[in-house]
């Protein structure tokens, strides 16, 4: 059984980016509709990724939180391809930037398509209570707010979001 221990953060400012690594596009599909995970009738939310010449099969726990289950299975790219295209509501489209800070590496997402303008930094932890280095353009933590979840992306994107919704607010 593997396990993910993920928190989410807002950004301050662009500073992050000349310390980037390596970026990647990804598009991103769920087999299973926000709405029925969020609704408690799924145990998991599936998601299908393709980022270059690769796929990927994801099943993640639908609890909420910083620690859940998950499990992830490469696939073949024409399958990915084909799972997007015929069995997703929607898609969720973004670059993934890499940005090393101390002992971590922060995943930063800059999304396109009706989540333009929408930015924000994933750290993954070995436990829920590690220390990590927070870099001065690390903003407001927003792992606990579902809405930044990118399975509620496609459903309702970042263009629908109000101004206090933008900033954080719960």
């Amino acid at each position: 059984m593997g396990t993910e221990i993920e928190r989410k953060f807002l950004l301050t400012s662009d500073a992050w980016r000349g310390a980037v690594s390596r970026s990647r596009r990804m598009v991103q599909g769920y087999l299973i509709a926000a709405s029925v995970v969020t609704t408690g009738a799924s145990k998991s939310s599936v998601r299908v990724r393709v980022s270059g010449d690769e796929a990927w099969l994801n099943i993640k726990s639908s609890t909420l939180g910083v620690e859940r289950t998950e499990y992830e299975y490469a696939i073949p790219l024409v399958d990915g391809d084909a799972m997007l295209a015929r069995l997703c509501d929607g898609v969720v489209e973004k670059i993934r930037h890499y940005v090393a800070s101390g002992d971590h590496e922060y995943e930063i997402d800059e999304f396109f398509g009706a989540n333009d303008g929408l930015v924000v930094a994933e750290i993954e932890l070995g436990a829920v209570d590690e220390a990590f280095e927070r870099p001065a353009w690390l903003g407001r933590e927003v792992s606990h707010l579902p809405r930044y979840y990118n399975l509620n992306l496609i459903g309702r994107p970042y263009s629908d979001w109000t101004a206090a919704e933008r900033e954080g607010s719960d």
